[in-house]
């Protein structure tokens, strides 16, 4: 009688952390996410403090994006050409620095509106090297069979962040200031080196590289253009990026000025949104490949808008918080898929420049959503412009990942 089969081995919600490097990963990017968290609401409220407008709010906070658009694509090509935890290590203590820098001048009085955006494209550029290289290493630390649930673990814990660093910060906020919200965010970045100097690797083959960078950029978008599952990923985290995503801009301004609250409340916000992806990021960690991920890709998008649209219509925190809840599970249901499937279509030695592209059209566009949000907010009211951009997520997510039956089955 033949052998009888393995049994396929069961995937629980916390598989990937069987891998002891990607447990080390994990712990050090957890603590150090918290920071960042708290150096994004300290940043938006302090040049809402700075200027009082609405305009400079959306138009800061993005310019960490910026880099990203200018620098994303070269920075994809470095990371199929280098060690990725040593190119992690450098952007961390580069980041370390800028975010003790901006505490220093915050806590000394002498901090403008013109020091933060500086320091923030600043800082953008080191999150432009650090992103691909981070997505990308996920797979060397737990191999192909785990990858869905290390990348939904991952993004659980940056939304678990979403849910503590904005409440300290809202508290901070309120009795010591902006200027250590930004020194912890600095002391953070630490735990992150750490980890990362503690994960053992077998040494990886780099094949030596004789071509110029632009050969290698062009082979990058040569497959992404080649591959439709992969070019309407990339379209739809655009949509999301430009028309969704700067909700998150206007949140202060729709907490202080639309709700008539201060910045306790506005942690409670955004916490809200990071309950509610961390649920989500658990939800597809349990779920793993069962369900296809064009479908998963499909619905969250589309919930993502619809969400977004109710939270212009309400008027109040308490209204605010459940919707804010949806958005943040609506979001992480979509971008953590859609990343986990990117990293599967794509070759080993293309996945730095197909991530690249993806952090390109997941932040690079941002500043352009959040410019047009601001003006508009400007011009016509908060609600409105949050309003218009979640029902074009709505509307142009049927339409773009619709069409694409490939994907709509793709697990």
């Amino acid at each position: 009688m033949p052998a009888p089969l393995p049994l396929p081995r069961r995937v629980s919600t916390f598989s990937a952390l069987q891998h002891r490097n990607f447990r080390i990963f994990f712990t050090g990017h957890a603590v150090s996410v918290v920071g960042r968290w708290m150096h994004h609401i300290a940043l938006g409220w302090l040049v809402l403090e700075l200027t009082n407008s609405p305009f400079y709010v959306g138009l800061v906070s993005p310019l960490a994006r910026l880099p990203i658009l200018l620098l994303s694509l070269h920075a994809g090509v470095l990371v199929d050409r280098v060690s990725k935890r040593k190119l992690i290590i450098v952007t961390q203590i580069i980041s370390m620095v800028l975010a003790l820098t901006m505490s220093a001048l915050t806590l000394l009085g002498i901090v403008t509106v013109w020091h933060a955006a500086f320091l923030t494209m600043l800082l953008g550029t080191a999150i432009t090297f650090e992103l691909p290289a981070r997505q990308s290493f996920i797979i060397e630390l737990v191999g192909k069979e785990d990858l869905t649930n290390a990348v939904a673990l991952n993004s659980s814990t940056f939304n678990a962040s979403r849910v503590v660093g904005p409440a300290v910060a809202g508290i901070l906020l309120g009795t010591v200031g902006v200027g250590v919200c930004f020194l912890i965010n600095g002391l953070t970045y630490l735990f992150s080196i750490i980890s990362l100097l503690r994960v053992k690797l077998s040494p990886l083959d780099t094949p030596k590289n004789s071509r110029s960078t632009w050969e290698d950029l062009r082979d990058g978008i040569a497959f992404i253009g080649s591959e439709r599952r992969v070019f309407s990923i990339i379209q739809l985290i655009a949509v999301l990026s430009v028309f969704g995503f700067p909700y998150e801009v206007l949140l202060p301004v729709l907490a202080r000025d639309v709700m008539h609250r201060g910045a306790l409340e506005y942690g409670w916000m955004v916490s809200a949104a990071g309950a509610g992806a961390l649920a989500g990021a658990l939800g597809l960690a349990t779920v793993g490949g069962r369900i296809p991920r064009g479908k998963l890709i499909r619905l969250g998008a589309f919930l993502f808008g619809v969400s977004i649209v109710a939270l212009s219509i309400v008027g109040t925190v308490s209204n605010a918080l459940p919707v804010l809840a949806v958005i943040g599970a609506a979001m992480v249901l979509t971008t953590a898929s859609a990343n986990t499937l990117l990293q599967t279509i794509s070759p080993d030695g293309l996945r730095g420049r197909v991530m690249s592209v993806y952090s390109l059209a997941f932040l690079g566009l941002g500043p352009f959503g959040s410019l047009m949000s601001g003006w508009v907010a400007e011009q016509y009211g908060t609600q409105v412009a949050i309003g218009i951009g979640g029902a074009l997520v709505a509307v142009l997510s049927l339409i773009v990942v619709g069409r694409n039956k490939e994907l709509l089955r793709t697990r």
